[in-house]
């Protein structure tokens, strides 16, 4: 009994070493679909003003998801009172159809870069910082937005710290 629980806890243990950079990841879920004015709301205070980090926005979609693209609004709100809004593109299948992203079913995880890519990002005010996500998804050759998103599942957003060699 004893080494079996021995086994598992260093199981336990490898799993949560391997993300050892992740600051914040969080996710809301979307049973059906995403509604236009639905906007997915995250909290958070960075450990620390002087850091480098990659900033994420997680997407997980399924079969039912019928674009090639994502669009997405993603604002982030500063503790006193800043805020940065961006419109963003993410290629979320092959040109055959195929979704892109990991996963073995036909649910797909995508991690899409939002910050720190180009160069480093720092949260250079403490406090705690808000990040807010539409969808700003249209069909070809009309003007008003896809009214509900069909296909995702899940939006997330990540932090992840930057090792410094």
């Amino acid at each position: 009994m004893l080494k079996k629980n021995s086994w598992i806890i260093s199981l336990l243990l490898v799993c949560f070493a391997c993300d050892s950079n992740q600051i914040f990841d969080a996710y809301e879920s979307f049973p059906n679909k995403w509604h236009k004015d639905e906007v997915v709301s995250f909290s958070m205070t960075p450990p620390d003003s002087t850091q480098a980090y990659n900033l994420y926005v997680n997407i997980r979609n399924n079969n039912d998801y019928r674009f090639n693209n994502l669009f997405l609004i993603v604002e982030l709100n500063y503790p006193n009172g800043k805020a940065i809004k961006d419109t963003l593109k993410y290629k979320m299948a092959a040109p055959d159809g195929t979704l892109l992203g990991t996963g073995f079913s036909d649910v797909k995880e995508n991690k899409l870069w939002y910050k720190g890519y180009e160069s480093p990002f720092v949260f250079n005010e403490t406090g705690e910082y808000t990040i807010n996500i539409q969808h700003a998804m249209r069909e070809n050759g009309k003007v008003d937005g896809v009214e509900n998103l069909e296909g995702i599942t899940d939006v997330g957003f990540r932090v992840e710290s930057i090792k410094s060699n």
